[in-house]
């Protein structure tokens, strides 16, 4: 390792545990606030209240009150910058929304404004390939055209199965002038999952991309039509389907018509939860809802139309095919996209095409930094980019330091929201490891509220009346947001399936007959207003009579293998209360230091939180968005006969050792000692 490349990573380790989570005063900070306070109160007398009793009384009293507990003044002198930073911004954004809903517009209408007014410049880059403005609307009249004729209606669903390409949102777009919705499907789904995706939205026709097509093949019939599209001159048709691309390359196209019976409250698009438990969901996707998602983000982190953005993320689901896209069908900017997410052509890929922006999702700021440096001698000790922002979801505060630092990014936009959710939150103020904000003095005009709940079901907790309870600042509790139909900030479309839509809310939460969306995480805030991540309600599991969040150990043990993808859970072992922890780490090359991770986690976490066992695996299971499935792997726990990998036991002298026959057999008979 050279010099330099020490010197850099032992300044990555000093700046790692620099956020902060404040929750009260210091001494310090206490009697700099009530100093402030007396100055602006006697400047104050001197000025206004000298010749009133009643006012010098009145100054007097709110002087005694904020002088006793000056955590409100400090909160309010800290944060009326970022507060007043946000509120321009957001009041900006829903002047935009609200134009927008009452004019009728929809995605369609609002991409062919925009493509009219710059037509020749470039909408989408991808590879060698570009679509200007003009020609990716022309596209999507074509495609409006072409299924017109084929017989399709407003309020029909189409499934769109395909990889990313240039044409992927012209598609759906196309498809939207006519009122139909498009399902978005995830490329990576195979068998009963993927059948379930196109059944649950109820498809009237089926488009698929020909390099997915025997995919389709090894399914049953699905009785509706199949149109291929392809960009290749060579290709087999699957039988009896239809080839699409020639077809449109042919189609006259169909002007967009605003007398086609259509809102910005109808529905647009099908985006399927992840599906980490159980089956993928179709989330309702409006057209008010795409130009909040989009539209919020341009807005609240300070985009404009000369921004180029960097999009990795598959285009089927929110980040990459919603708020990605969405800078350049609503705002005009320029967007490249690429196939699959690479950690060692992301810095070149933004190089290459001048990119300002970029976003990031899940784990993906992780694997970037795990690449190696460069060596000595190279041009460069870091990749060379002019990016200005990087956003997105997911980046762990443990890394989030070392990320800015080694790449050299501005400003991170840390963004917190689900994708049928209404609970959403940004941060667009480098807050290191916050999920977003709320103005302290602001709670009421945006009812994003933090409920107490038991940490171990999520259930929220509630007092004699029935009513659910806040958390105070520190306190971790469930997030859940207000809903209103009449606001798209806080609406919510829910699934196609009712039923499911109506397990995410909670009524009765303060008053009788509110409504409450459930994000389903648990999160804790500070006095500033701002909130952090905690855990997924189900994630955190009791041991030992001690609830065990499983990010906190996560966390300690990522950072100890070297970055590589670690998941924590809690498996059941017979006669023994509670759930112990798992961790299944990524280690190939079965190059793990155990007795080393056994030291770390002596020192890091209280014996209720150190994982009894710990499986070393080839491949995490997860999903398409990067999100590691857990439950996959809390059912096969650490059973010796369904699990090929090796599995280690926590001894009673606190190391680690390979779980031998006899210590599980002892395990399942209650006889280990726990």
């Amino acid at each position: 390792m050279s010099k330099c490349e020490q010197q850099q990573r032992d300044k990555e380790k000093e700046e790692e545990n620099k956020m902060e989570i404040l929750l009260e005063l210091n001494m310090k900070q206490k009697l700099a606030t009530r100093l402030c306070i007396l100055i602006f109160g006697s400047l104050v007398f001197a000025f206004f209240c000298s010749d009133s009793a009643l006012a010098s009384l009145t100054l007097g009293a709110l002087m005694a009150l904020t002088l006793r507990s000056p955590t409100n003044i400090y909160a309010l002198a800290m944060t009326c910058r970022r507060d007043l930073l946000a509120f321009h911004r957001f009041v900006a954004l829903n002047f935009y929304l609200l134009r927008k809903d009452r004019k009728g517009c929809t995605v369609a209408h609002c991409f062919e404004e925009v493509a009219l007014q710059q037509p020749s410049k470039t909408c989408f880059i991808m590879d060698d390939r570009r679509l200007s403005f003009g020609e990716a609307l022309l596209y999507s009249q074509k495609v409006a055209g072409y299924f017109q004729q084929r017989g399709l209606q407003r309020g029909d669903c189409v499934a769109l199965l395909m990889e990313t390409r240039v044409e992927y949102t012209c598609i759906w777009m196309g498809l939207s002038q006519l009122g139909v919705v498009t399902a978005l499907i995830n490329s990576h789904l195979r068998g009963d999952s993927l059948l379930h995706c196109i059944r649950v939205a109820k498809a009237a026709a089926l488009i698929v991309g020909a390099e997915l097509a025997d995919v389709l093949a090894a399914m049953p019939s699905l009785d509706i039509p199949i149109y291929q599209f392809t960009d290749q001159e060579q290709h087999q048709l699957l039988p009896g389907a239809t080839e699409l691309s020639n077809a449109l390359n042919a189609q006259t196209p169909l002007p967009l018509s605003r007398s086609l019976e259509c809102s910005a409250r109808d529905k647009l698009l099908y985006v399927y939860t992840s599906g980490t438990t159980g089956l993928p969901k179709a989330a309702v996707i409006t057209n008010l809802r795409f130009l909040f998602m989009s539209a919020g983000t341009f807005y609240m982190l300070g985009l404009n139309r000369d921004d180029v953005v960097y999009n990795p993320l598959p285009l089927y689901h929110t980040a990459g095919g919603i708020v990605g896209v969405g800078n350049a069908l609503l705002n005009g900017s320029t967007v490249v996209l690429r196939k699959k997410f690479s950690a060692s052509n992301f810095w070149s890929d933004c190089s290459k095409n001048n990119c300002s922006v970029a976003q990031y999702i899940g784990e993906l700021c992780r694997y970037l930094l795990a690449t190696p440096y460069a060596k000595a001698g190279q041009q460069s000790q870091q990749p060379q980019h002019q990016l200005r922002l990087m956003y997105g979801n997911g980046l762990r505060p443990q890394i989030w330091t070392q990320f800015v630092t080694r790449f050299g990014i501005p400003q991170i936009g840390e963004i917190y929201g689900a994708t049928e959710g209404n609970s959403n939150l940004i941060n667009i103020t480098n807050r290191i490891g916050a999920i977003g904000f709320v103005p302290v003095f602001g709670r009421k005009l945006y009812p994003v509220q933090i409920l107490r709940c038991d940490e171990l079901t999520g259930e929220p907790l509630r007092d004699a009346k029935g009513h659910c309870m806040r958390c105070a600042p520190g306190e971790a509790g469930l997030l859940v947001g207000q809903v209103d139909a009449r606001r798209a900030v806080s609406a919510f479309h829910g699934y196609a399936d009712k039923e499911a839509s109506e397990q995410k809310l909670l009524r009765n939460v303060y008053t009788k007959d509110d409504c409450y969306f459930n994000s389903g995480d648990m999160v804790v805030c500070d006095i500033l207003g701002f909130f952090y991540f905690k855990d997924r309600t189900g994630d955190t599991f009791r041991w030992r009579g001690e609830n065990v969040a499983t990010q906190e150990v996560e966390a300690i043990i990522t950072n100890c293998i070297g970055l590589n993808d670690c998941v924590v859970y809690g498996v059941q072992i017979p006669h023994v209360e509670g759930k112990a922890g798992m961790a299944a780490i990524v280690d190939p090359s079965r190059k793990v230091d155990i007795d080393y991770l056994s030291i770390v986690i002596r020192g890091s976490l209280p014996p209720y939180a150190r994982p009894l066992f710990i499986r070393l695996m080839d491949e995490i299971p997860r999903t398409a968005t990067f999100k590691l499935k857990k439950r996959e792997l809390a059912l096969e726990g650490y059973d010796l006969d369904r699990v090929s990998d090796i599995i280690y036991y926590l001894n009673r002298d606190g190391v680690y050792r390979e779980l031998s026959a006899e210590q599980y057999k002892s395990l399942q008979a209650g006889t280990a000692g726990l």
